[in-house]
């Protein structure tokens, strides 16, 4: 009969990695920032969109030359990948103390705001307009509608 440690370190095995998931979390990020398919970005790389969808899931691991390759692709250093990362990842602490200090700022948000497809577009939309003034009328108009503290 297995002992309890065999069975947890088999488990593990088929479990991605937190740093994995982070990093493909960080990937589909970009891509969806750029407004990018999956299909896309697997042609730029080489690869089908089931491959992109594995590394962006985490199920994956992307290696040194892959990452550097989707940095490039996606126009972005290889430290956005790791951007972000809570210390309990291996993330500095300054980084940590500034999404602490963004997530207070902006109560009443989920946790996930940021990487929802509504977020997303909008950000996508507002960085298209290419008159700055206009795209500093459309901040203030959205920051007026929102309710003050």
């Amino acid at each position: 009969m297995p002992s309890e440690d065999m069975l947890d370190r088999g488990d593990k095995e088929h479990r991605p990695s937190p740093i994995d998931v982070h990093v493909g979390a960080r990937v589909r990020l970009r891509r969806t920032l750029l407004g990018m398919s999956q299909e896309r970005l697997g042609e730029a790389l080489g690869l089908t969109f089931q491959q992109v969808q594995k590394y962006e899931r985490g199920v994956n691991r992307i290696g040194a030359s892959r990452l550097f390759d989707l940095a490039r692709v996606l126009d972005v250093p290889i430290s956005f990948f790791f951007d972000d990362m809570p210390d309990a990842m291996g993330g500095s602490s300054a980084v940590t103390r500034r999404i602490a200090g963004f997530a207070e700022s902006q109560e009443g948000f989920e946790d996930d705001t940021l990487h929802r497809r509504e977020t997303l577009e909008l950000v996508r939309a507002y960085y298209r307009i290419t008159d700055p003034s206009v795209r500093k009328r459309v901040f203030d108009l959205i920051k007026s509608l929102t309710p003050v503290d």
